[in-house]
């Protein structure tokens, strides 16, 4: 993608595209300039929906899975890079080419199903949220419904005062979360050898479920539309250099960012398998976590730290879900929602799952609520990792930035682990649910089984077998448009309306130059204004209007000198009405109009002629800028 200026961009995040300048001194403060998006991202990666499935997986099956936390931490880390340098080349966000690149009933259909997972992201940002406050101050969980009801728009309002701020808040809030779990773990006094061979390969049975939850909970599909967004914050140029740099100090960002989100979940079923696997407790539910911390470690600090922190984790990860929200609407449908009103509408879907299993099932049900939201996440996943590995391997749209053969050979050995294991969870989900069912629950359950199965396909085969769209950027596309229609334009007739003041002398001056480059007629116009022609038109004979006529009479014997043809017109009554239908009537291909610069009370004083004529005709008007502002008539003798 040729060009020397900056880039023009893609995305759209309430006007924080480009808002970072990256251009500075030393590599430390380049790097800084960069730093932030992933942090943004991370917070995805620790948000309450992983502390269910990590205590889970502790408490229930000790340190085995950490492995598993790895394995998901390394897969995030490969596809937020190349989302992020997705935004970086291309300025499209995964969403946006996504609808550049499906027929647009596939790209409503993978619109769908993002909002399905945004809705579910929401859902744990909403019930980590409620449970927090529940466990830190005491706040019902009905009541805590309706306190996240109002809670974003807080963050909203930290959005809008810039993305350097709304980073370092996010920023903040993680360091919360990483200091309260350090706690934990010095408290809780874990097995170091068993961490150790935790890391080692192995699924126990009945660990698949809560492993894709982990998974799930970990790769986050909204994080890859929300990364190549985000990336887009900085002021970028469209020059090879630039993005290179982008790309690496990304790439930094990223693996510093998603380390961090590792450590917080290793560190939250590290303290799940010492503090409850060890005691053979089984954890239901995230209240009941908190409220044997502190008789199990017999310190009052860990309940504390442990409500603080999952009140945090809520509360940054809120933010974030409200940004992807706003990049996967405008990405795939093209509409631009207030970010308030794109928020209510959002949280309105989450909470109102919550508020029924709360008032149903109470606290166990909200913990069972949170690890299916991940499981669902993780369904999701398929459906934005296949797209933007064929979107980033593509030279055409990347061109010398496309996944080189080991980059492709890493991403699709991921994409296959996740799908195979999605795969294998539906069928077993399938399985069970279709065992003793009635043929009913066959037509419900089969056909958008299949049809699912059968966009997964397309989506993975089709960039294959068939041809791949090229994408235009917006604004170029939109440039060479223009640049067809662009025609040099042959005036014949020029009017030029005059007002018997000094200033028209400005006026006059730049219609001869057009007139006389391109050999056109001139029309004096002139509309007399008096009170009296106001209400009666030339009916009313006045002095004022006999010395206009001679005023533009001696005008144009004036211009006649200088060899061009010269027309007079005087009308009579409000100058808006008259100029607009002396300009249909003598056809005009071009009128020129003298402003004064009035502002404020002055344009109630004397009017906006030019703005108001300007917008009624349907031929270019020319606007010369006067420099006397108030009529000057010259005074004759008696």
């Amino acid at each position: 993608m040729a060009g020397t200026g900056k880039q023009p961009r893609g995305g759209r995040l309430d006007n924080l595209e480009g808002q970072v300048s990256v251009v500075r001194k030393g590599w430390f403060r380049r790097l800084f300039a960069f730093v932030g998006p992933a942090y943004l991202v991370s917070v995805g990666y620790m948000d309450p929906g992983n502390w269910a499935t990590d205590i889970e997986g502790g408490a229930r099956f000790g340190y085995t899975l950490i492995w598993v936390l790895l394995m998901s931490n390394l897969m995030a880390v490969l596809l937020q890079t190349l989302s992020a340098r997705l935004g970086i080349v291309t300025g499209y966000d995964l969403a946006q080419g996504c609808r550049r690149e499906y027929p647009r009933l596939l790209n409503y259909i993978l619109w769908f199903l993002a909002e399905i997972a945004i809705a579910a992201t929401d859902l744990a940002e909403a019930l980590g949220t409620i449970i927090g406050l529940n466990l830190l101050i005491g706040v019902p969980l009905i009541w805590g419904c309706v306190i996240t009801a109002f809670d974003t728009f807080l963050l909203l309002a930290i959005q809008r005062l810039g993305v350097r701020k709304m980073e370092a808040f996010i920023v903040l809030l993680i360091s919360v979360i990483g200091g309260c779990f350090l706690l934990e773990i010095f408290l809780s006094r874990p097995d170091w050898q068993g961490i150790a061979n935790g890391f080692i390969p192995r699924l126990e049975p009945g660990a698949l479920y809560i492993a894709l939850g982990i998974i799930g909970a970990t790769v986050m599909p909204h994080n890859l539309y929300l990364h190549s967004s985000l990336v887009q914050t900085r002021a970028l140029f469209n020059t090879r250099t630039s993005k290179s740099e982008a790309t690496r100090f990304n790439l930094i960002d990223s693996a510093i960012a998603l380390n961090a989100a590792f450590f917080v979940n290793a560190a939250i079923l590290i303290m799940a398998a010492a503090v409850f696997h060890r005691r053979g407790i089984v954890v239901t539910e995230i209240q009941q976590a908190h409220q044997l911390l502190q008789p199990l470690l017999g310190n009052t600090l860990a309940p504390v730290a442990f409500a603080l922190a999952l009140l945090a984790a809520g509360q940054s990860s809120t933010l974030t879900g409200t940004l992807s929200g706003q990049v996967v609407m405008e990405g795939f449908l093209n509409i631009r929602l207030r970010p308030w009103l794109r928020r209510l509408v959002t949280r309105s879907i989450a909470l109102i799952p919550a508020i029924i299993v709360i008032a149903v099932a109470g606290s166990k049900g909200t913990y069972k609520l949170l690890i299916f939201s991940q499981v669902i996440l993780s369904l999701q996943l398929p459906f934005a990792t296949i797209p933007l590995i064929h979107f980033t391997s593509d030279p055409g749209k990347m061109g010398a930035f496309a996944n080189k053969t080991g980059i492709k050979m890493l991403a699709w050995t991921v994409a296959g682990i996740i799908v195979a294991l999605n795969m294998k969870l539906v069928l077993d989900e399938l399985a069970g649910w279709l065992s003793g069912a009635s043929p009913v629950m066959y037509v419900i359950v089969i056909p958008p089984a299949v049809f699912l199965f059968g966009v997964l396909g397309y989506i993975t085969f089709a960039p294959v077998v068939g041809q791949k769209r090229l994408w235009e950027r917006g604004l170029i596309s939109t440039s060479r448009q223009v640049v067809e229609r662009i025609r040099p334009m042959k005036f014949h007739t020029i009017g030029v309306a005059v007002e018997h003041t000094p200033g028209d002398a400005e006026v006059i001056s730049a219609a001869l130059t057009l007139a006389q480059t391109h050999a056109a007629r001139i029309t004096l116009l002139h509309v007399v204004d008096t009170p009296g022609t106001m209400v009666y038109g030339r009916e009313v004979a006045s002095r004022h209007s006999e010395e206009d006529r001679q005023y533009v009479e001696e005008l144009a014997r004036s211009i006649e000198h200088q060899g061009l043809k010269v027309d007079v017109m005087i009308r009579y009554g409000n100058p808006i009405d008259e100029i607009v239908q002396a300009t249909e009537a003598a056809g005009f291909d071009l009128l020129v109009m003298g402003a004064h610069g009035h502002h404020g009370v002055e344009d109630l004083v004397f009017g906006q002629t030019a703005t108001s004529v300007r917008h009624a005709v349907k031929i270019p008007v020319l606007i010369v800028r006067t420099r006397h502002r108030t009529p000057e008539r010259p005074q004759k003798e008696p």
